[in-house]
């Protein structure tokens, strides 16, 4: 089944790409692979390719964890009922009329998803009580709102043991048996921080956060950009808000976490593929920059070159070449060294280690680099798996039978001709 999904998989990315995915995920504790969050709309209208999605998970040996809200279905249902709907602070107000039809609508759809699962050989488990012990937050300003107070996570993991898709609707209790209603994204927080999974999924209908042109944003390093990304001007209200939630998730979780935000039939992609689909927001590494190889764990360096490149750099290495920039993450998993050639910066290596692959570390890098190097040229085999990448940087390039030389920022035909000769007849210094 494994070498069917691999295979299947390949029109989207390399067998190496997907193996390593599967390899890294299969290695965790079952209930630490992933907590996936489903919105009220996503039940109404994409629950095919949900459904499709989670079976593709559990053929391949994995049990996410879902948790969903009902929003869209309880607006619905209140008005059928004539009930207004009220907010405050964005939260709904739920007195006792309300509660009911929450815990029914709640329950329907929760059910509704278990049983498309199980309708295509998925095993799966509805679990709508027992998660969430709350107290009410505040049961003049809000009714029946509840905060989460503790994570009950025993029905979870005996629906994991046995292979089960645990489906978790966000209804809480209090200790002594009242029902409250639990915001969902509050809920899959609490969540997320008992279980500490490596991967936090929100499945949403545009497919990820969307940039001030409308344009997915493809990873975010908090490390490198969060303070940079509040003061855009396109970051406001919910999105903002989005962010921000993120961002305190992350912290309270292991650094190797990650949030994806994408669509339901695209969620193999986003998982399996360093490329991706959608955003992968990261806690990510300080990247720092150094003029002198003085101030670098040269031994790392080394390593983290002949890992990303899979072949030895040349003994001589860091004796021969001259060192003009060199930005390194703070764990040595990603590297870029520039060196300066007749006054014109050059890359010389670019490196990413294989388990930081996918991780969005490689570009915040790149871009912390990009912020000071106004000018940059550099070359890469004409095969290597990053030229789109490069195509997608540069301002020009030069293809060749054995070589693609690109750049940046480069004034006038003199600069591209001396790059372009200059990465041709510059020796190679990675073995074999």
């Amino acid at each position: 089944m494994r070498t069917t999904i691999v295979r299947l998989l390949s029109n989207m990315a390399s067998a190496k790409e997907i193996q390593q995915y599967l390899k890294r995920f299969s290695q965790l504790d079952a209930e630490r692979f992933a907590v996936v969050k489903v919105g009220g709309a996503i039940l109404r209208d994409d629950l095919d390719a949900l459904v499709s999605s989670l079976s593709f998970l559990q053929q391949v040996g994995l049990t996410p964890i879902v948790i969903h809200g009902a929003g869209p279905q309880l607006d619905e249902e209140m008005k059928a009922a004539k009930i207004e709907k009220k907010t405050v602070d964005g939260l709904r107000v739920t007195d006792a009329a309300a509660l009911a039809i929450v815990r029914r609508v709640s329950q329907q759809e929760n059910l509704r998803l278990v049983e498309a699962l199980q309708a295509q050989g998925v095993r799966a488990t509805s679990i709508t009580s027992g998660v969430f012990e709350c107290d009410f937050l505040s049961k003049r300003k809000y009714g029946l709102v509840g905060k989460v107070e503790a994570v009950h996570v025993a029905s979870i993991q005996a629906a994991i043991k046995v292979g089960s898709i645990p489906v978790i609707a966000s209804l809480g209790e209090t200790a002594g048996g009242q029902i409250l209603n639990v915001n969902a994204d509050w809920a899959a927080n609490d969540l997320v921080k008992k279980l500490q999974p490596y991967k936090i999924i929100f499945l949403t209908g545009t497919g990820g956060l969307l940039d001030g042109e409308g344009n997915v944003i493809d990873s975010i390093n908090l490390s490198t950009e969060y303070a940079e990304l509040l003061r855009q001007p396109w970051l406001h209200s919910g999105m903002k808000v989005k962010i921000e939630q993120i961002h305190d998730l992350l912290m309270a979780l292991p650094p190797a976490s990650s949030v994806s935000i994408t669509r339901p039939d695209q969620l193999a992609k986003e998982l399996f593929t360093h490329r991706g689909s959608g955003t992968l927001v990261r806690r990510g590494e300080q990247v720092r920059s150094v003029t002198s190889w003085k101030k670098l764990d040269l031994k790392r360096l080394r390593q983290l070159v002949e890992s990303g490149f899979g072949r030895k750099l040349a003994p001589d290495y860091f004796e021969k070449t001259k060192l003009y920039k060199a930005y390194v993450s703070e764990h040595y998993r990603a590297a870029l060294i520039i060196t300066l050639e007749d006054g014109i910066p050059h890359l010389d290596k670019f490196a990413v280690s294989d388990d930081a692959q996918g991780e969005g570390l490689g570009r915040a890098a790149w871009q912390v680099m990009r912020a000071e190097m106004p000018q940059l040229f550099w070359r890469a085999r004409a095969g290597n798996p990053v030229n789109d990448f490069y195509f997608d940087e540069a301002d020009g390039c030069m293809k060749g039978e054995k070589w693609n030389v690109f750049w940046y920022g480069l004034e006038g035909w003199e600069q591209v001709h001396y790059a372009v000769e200059h990465c041709l007849a510059r020796p190679a210094t990675l073995k074999g």
